[in-house]
């Protein structure tokens, strides 16, 4: 019969020792992988992303010149006759989203409105991502009454519905697809600002912020050394969730005629086109639209709950 011996401390050590540790961003990855939504949501992202980047190559489009007023409102072509197709001179096809009222073929429109939404919902995120947490950042670690008057402007900002304080922002500036991402981006920037001075005020006293004030080092170098980079997690969950909320805050100004303006292919543009052919039973022009911003919105929300459980140290398994 064979015995077996008890390992001993020696190897035990020399098997720790031979594991080699993950880094935060690779445990973290290996959560996110490890989550249902995260990963619905990261593939949804990634596919919006790579729709956006190569629409130009795979459907070139001018969106003033490229359509066919012999199918205008025409269904989508898989759900028409083959006589009605003869008679548009339609393939079967061709029209896969339908058409709008100017016979402009809705499927290629959604695929480049993704370009006009992902881009301008990006940059307004970042935009307010670099504002909002510069502020947040120094406000929070200098104190005092700079941090007061931050946070007094924040909550003055914060009082007001988003959606408002964007339309009041555009009607000053004017309509525009510009002037619609500026006000997104200012809306958003009180946000990130109260999470990074939050942060902020979590992690100034710990130690190792402590040691090297102890040390002589500078403010600007504390802050953005040590305070910054231990306040990226909260910051990255909450930017993959604001560009959700730009996207639709983008479409409600260009349905409301502030935001991007015709012929631009943008998918609130394109609801605000729509709405007077909804009661003559033209389904397809607001669906697909519709659902592209539902889609959209759907991925980045799964993806900022993804990186929220892996970000997040207490649920670290």
């Amino acid at each position: 019969m064979a015995t077996t011996t008890a390992p001993t401390p020696q190897d035990l050590a020399s098997l720790n020792l031979s594991r080699k540790p993950r880094s935060l961003w690779s445990d973290a990855w290996r959560r996110l992988m490890s989550s249902t939504p995260g990963r619905i949501g990261l593939v949804i992202t990634l596919f919006l992303i790579a729709l956006a980047v190569l629409a130009p190559v795979l459907m070139p489009y001018n969106p003033a010149r490229d359509r066919n007023l012999r199918a205008r409102l025409a269904p989508p072509s898989w759900l028409m006759s083959q006589e009605e197709l003869d008679q548009k001179q339609l393939g079967r096809w061709d029209l896969l989203f339908g058409a709008d009222d100017l016979g402009r073929d809705l499927f290629t429109r959604v695929v480049h409105g993704s370009r006009i939404s992902l881009t301008v919902g990006f940059f307004a995120v970042a935009l307010a991502v670099i504002f909002g947490s510069l502020l947040g950042l120094i406000a929070g670690f200098v104190g005092g009454k700079l941090d007061l008057v931050a946070v007094w402007v924040m909550d003055i900002m914060l009082a007001f519905p988003s959606i408002l304080l964007a339309i009041a922002i555009v009607s000053i500036r004017g309509p525009g697809l510009l002037n619609s991402m500026l006000a997104v981006a200012i809306v958003e920037i009180p946000i990130f600002a109260r999470i990074a001075r939050s942060t902020v005020l979590s992690i100034r006293e710990q130690e190792y912020v402590t040691a090297a004030r102890a040390l002589g080092i500078s403010s600007p170098r504390q802050l953005f050394r040590h305070v910054l980079p231990n306040s990226l997690a909260p910051m990255m969950v909450q930017a993959t969730l604001s560009i959700a909320t730009a996207i639709i805050s983008i479409a409600a100004l260009g349905f409301l005629g502030l935001g991007a303006q015709p012929p631009l292919p943008e998918w609130g543009t394109m609801l605000s086109g729509a709405r007077n052919f909804v009661g003559q039973g033209k389904w397809w022009y607001p669906t697909f639209p519709g659902l592209a911003i539902m889609l959209t919105v759907l991925g980045f929300n799964l993806l900022g709950d993804g990186l929220r459980d892996a970000l997040d140290p207490r649920l670290k398994r």
